[in-house]
């Protein structure tokens, strides 16, 4: 019996295979990847590479999340800006109308008022730091990423700047009125000193009622504000209970005035990491969902800009 000729097939990749014949197509070729896959996998190797921190595979991707990073600056910028138009204009109204205008007890107690309202309405879209020692207390504290501080304290100084700004455009200069000075007889190293203890207990209520330990949710606006007022009420006085670079070195740069301003750059700066020694003291490490929520906000994580669909 004569036995059948075996016919060469040709495969998918074009070579000859004696009597190899399947039914399967052509393997597809994989889509190139996009922008949006390249960072997704890019934040996925991150989250993996941190395996064994708090919340890290949970977490990661809200700390390297950059989509919406525009709208967290410009939450920084406006709100240092009202921040600053209310806590400069205090000072510089009062003067311009004779320095009886504005009574003390308000020109301390209303930058108080203003953070704790910026706190409530956009605190989740960016943290509302406000403050570059925030800033910075936070990401030593671990619960913000150290590549977003730079841009966040630039945006917080162009806030201040634009303010001042815009309160000299409209009621002129008022001399010194509005900055943050030592008072009479007070050295600069008083004053940094100074500064630096109001600090460290401003930023241990802000870590403190971010870290979840006491879950108040929206009732840590009132502490931070409160803490703000109090510490004004009675430390104005000796330095201007700034607590904040940004409050007093933006007006500085705009009204030319630089006395004593390093105390107003290391003091905060120096009583933020105090108060992140004690939040270790006080609760360990950080980088807990509570205390990331709260230093950068749940824009893109909890919610989202837009208009939801109606189920």
């Amino acid at each position: 019996m004569r036995r059948p000729r075996r016919l060469p097939v040709r495969s998918a990749q074009g070579s000859r295979k004696g009597c190899q014949m399947t039914g399967q197509p052509d393997e597809p070729t994989p889509p190139p990847l996009t922008p949006d896959r390249q960072q997704a996998a890019r934040h996925a190797a991150v989250a993996l590479r941190s395996m064994g921190l708090p919340n890290a595979v949970a977490n990661e991707f809200d700390f390297w999340n950059d989509r919406y990073e525009g709208r967290r600056l410009f939450s920084e910028l406006l709100g240092t800006f009202f921040l600053v138009l209310v806590a400069v204009g205090g000072g510089m109204v009062n003067a311009r109308f004779g320095g009886h205008a504005v009574p003390y007890g308000a020109r301390v107690v209303a930058p108080a008022l203003m953070v704790m309202a910026v706190i409530l309405f956009m605190g989740t879209v960016s943290g509302a730091h406000l403050n570059p020692a925030v800033s910075v207390a936070f990401a030593a504290r671990g619960d913000f990423p150290w590549r977003r501080v730079p841009a966040y304290i630039v945006a917080q100084f162009l806030g201040a700047i634009l303010a001042t700004l815009l309160l000299w455009a409209l009621i002129g200069k008022q001399g010194s009125a509005g900055l943050t000075l030592p008072g009479t007889g007070i050295s600069t190293t008083t004053a940094m000193l100074w500064e630096l203890v109001l600090t460290t207990g401003l930023v241990s209520v802000i870590l403190g009622t971010a870290s979840g330990a006491q879950a108040i949710g929206p009732l840590a606006a009132l502490g931070v504000g409160s803490y703000i007022a109090l510490a004004g009420l009675w430390g104005s006085p000796v330095s201007g209970a700034s607590m904040n670079p940004a409050r007093s070195l933006g007006p500085a740069l705009v009204l030319g005035d630089w006395t004593s301003w390093w105390a107003y750059l290391v003091g905060p700066l120096a009583g933020g990491a105090v108060a992140v020694g004690i939040a270790y003291l006080l609760r360990g490490r950080g980088g807990g969902r509570s205390g990331v929520s709260a230093a950068q906000g749940t824009l893109g994580v909890d919610w989202h800009p837009g208009i939801r669909p109606r189920p």
